[in-house]
């Protein structure tokens, strides 16, 4: 079974990149668990903060890759006709990756702040803020691979079949752009600093993300169930008018304690409480047009990641987040270990888990068949398994992590040192390393099982 449009093939490359930068990120991932527990691992030649900002940027970078190979293997087949320039996309690749690349090299190869003086920081300062480390000349470069990305998706779409996916897919996108802009906005005051600086982080990752989630989700679920394309579509208004509703008022929760007005404790309190809603309609949309499927789909594990999206996604980003999200409880755990139990799971669930759904369905269809042979389909069923009940256990040790740390840091009548109370959970931080490795095995038998073909018939 060959692809419908010979441009979809533009897709795996975006695919095979983001795959290997997300075994760099894990592999960081594992460098910075063990440092919690053996602080001079690794050290001087990677500190820790040198680790934590390789592991973040490359999550969000093999993201990236990610969905813009979703782009590109979806919008011709949603449009009905050829991506308008496969030549472009291929050139826009090569770019982000070399650009990728030099920048995570710099990180680990010049100080930061030898880096901020050379790449001339000090004209427009952009560095230095969390997740947004980038030179600004990084930056640019991002910019002109979106806009590029942007026009070559877009004229796809407007010169094809307009569906509600691919339409809420190009909106999502063009939010994921919009929103990046404020990387370049860095105000003196701190508190406008942060301020915006959540316009990038949270409404990417609570607001336009969900919609690109939503819409690949969407896409799969269609190919692999055969259900009425207006079912689906019912389902993909409702699950994006309440992410954009809770999401875009949400985003008060960040300003709860750094000087706002103080009407953000209210509502960033209700709208972020709201906020578990979309994800569970998520998971109800699911699991009903995988009931009602009208074709039984050989691409089995496809629908395996597709479930797993809604759940994981409900429970990381909805039941994790909206425990700590409102102001009283908040006030306490802001900034402890029951945040990075949060992130774990909501990037693992909602991101991680939707970019897999799409490379497992797309990639056997560009390598001319319907679906991976069944012992291939297997192992990549244990390799969902193995890296779903890791991130559980990461996310659940982290979570009594962060408990303990409230409970001795912040409530206690005789609170104690930070560093004091990082000594006495640090059980929780060895059990999230070997839940790591094990996430790593998983992720490991995810890549091995597109090489794996059946067992050759026996000869007579």
């Amino acid at each position: 079974m060959k692809m419908k449009y010979e441009s979809q093939s533009v897709a795996k490359l975006y695919f095979i990149a983001a795959i290997s930068l997300f075994v760099g990120q894990i592999l960081f991932g594992i460098i910075l668990g063990l440092q919690y527990v053996w602080g001079d691992f690794l050290f001087p030649y990677i500190p820790f903060n040198i680790a934590r900002m390789v592991h973040t940027n490359l999550l969000i970078v093999w993201l990236l890759f990610g969905f813009m190979g979703a782009a590109y293997y979806l919008v011709p087949e949603e449009s009905q006709r050829e991506l308008h320039s496969p030549k472009l996309a291929k050139i826009l690749f090569w770019i982000f990756l070399v650009a990728g690349a030099v920048i995570v090299a710099s990180y680990l190869l010049i100080p930061y702040a030898k880096l901020a003086e050379i790449t001339g920081n000090e004209v427009f300062p952009t560095m230095g803020r969390e997740f947004l480390e980038q030179p600004t000349i990084g930056k640019i470069g991002i910019v002109i691979v979106a806009l590029g990305f942007l026009y070559n998706i877009s004229m796809t779409v407007l010169s094809g079949r307009k569906t509600v996916i691919n339409m809420v897919l190009l909106t999502g996108l063009l939010g994921l752009a919009v929103f990046f802009l404020f990387a370049f906005y860095v105000p003196d005051n701190l508190v406008l600093d942060k301020y915006f600086w959540w316009f990038v982080v949270h409404l990417w990752v609570e607001g336009v993300w969900e919609l690109i989630l939503a819409s690949l989700l969407a896409f799969v679920l269609i190919k692999v169930t055969g259900v009425d394309r207006e079912v689906i579509e019912k389902w993909l208004y409702i699950i994006v008018a309440m992410a954009l509703i809770t999401g875009i008022l949400g985003t008060g929760h960040h300003f709860y304690f750094i000087g706002t007005a103080s009407y953000w404790l209210w509502v960033g309190s209700v709208f972020s409480a709201l906020e578990p809603i979309p994800f569970f309609m998520m998971t109800l949309f699911a699991f009903n047009v995988v009931n009602k499927r009208r074709r039984d789909h050989p691409n089995k594990v496809a629908t395996l990641w597709a479930l797993g999206t809604g759940v994981m996604s409900f429970l990381g980003a909805g039941v994790w987040g909206f425990l700590h999200t409102l102001a009283p409880v908040n006030y306490y755990t802001h900034g402890t270990q029951i945040t990075a139990a949060h992130g774990h799971m909501a990037f693992y669930g909602a991101y991680v888990m939707v970019v897999l759904t799409i490379i497992s369905y797309a990639m056997p269809k560009m390598r001319g068949r319907e679906a991976n042979p069944e012992r291939a389909q297997v192992a990549e069923m244990w390799s969902f398994w193995l890296m779903t009940i890791a991130m559980v256990f990461i996310t659940l040790f982290l979570t009594g992590a962060g408990i303990l740390q409230v409970y001795l840091q912040r409530l206690t009548d005789t609170p104690m040192p930070f560093m004091v109370v990082q000594e006495k959970v640090q059980v929780f931080y060895w059990l999230r390393e070997a839940a790591g490795l094990v996430f790593l095995i998983g992720l490991l038998v995810y890549l091995a099982s597109f090489f794996i073909k059946d067992k050759q018939p026996s000869q007579t």
